[in-house]
């Protein structure tokens, strides 16, 4: 089972329902993938991802979804180490998915479809990503977006 917990950052929270669809996308998609753990996601405005991009990433413009893998640290990615003393604190903890909202919604209104898809697009694109999917090639995009599209079926949030 996956534990997921929401959290705003500078923003107003998005309501319950949203929440639980965010949670009910993350515990599909990781009995999907079989695994189990702790996630946080930080729902954050442009400003704050924009920065967080900029100095994890090196980018500097705003995004809209980052994902940092505990005990991972990667090319752009933030190092999250604990100690071996700390690890019992946290057993199982996946790592952190940071998604803005108003890209969010920009995306949802470009996209011609909810609010509710797209945040779940990027909740469960967050997650691969912390569990190692990617899309530089054309063959791990295939695998990544496919993923992605059986989980947003599954929940009902199509195009």
């Amino acid at each position: 089972m996956l534990s997921v917990e929401v959290l705003h950052e500078e923003i107003e929270p998005i309501g319950e329902q949203l929440e639980a669809l965010i949670v009910r996308c993350l515990q599909e998609a990781a009995e999907r993938e079989e695994v189990s753990g702790e996630v946080v996601v930080t729902l954050v405005n442009n400003e704050r991802i924009h920065e967080l991009n900029r100095e994890y990433r090196n980018v500097d413009r705003p995004t809209d979804v980052l994902s940092f893998a505990m005990n991972e640290a990667g090319e752009g990615e933030m190092d999250i180490f604990i100690d071996e003393e700390e690890l019992d604190q946290f057993p199982n903890m996946l790592g952190d998915i940071i998604i803005s909202l108003p890209k969010a919604e920009e995306q949802a209104r470009d996209y011609g479809h909810s609010l509710e898809r797209e945040l779940g697009f990027l909740a469960v694109h967050g997650f691969l990503h912390l569990l190692g999917y990617d899309h530089q090639t054309e063959q791990e995009e295939k695998e990544m977006f496919s993923r992605q599209e059986e989980v947003l079926q599954k929940i009902g949030l199509t195009r």
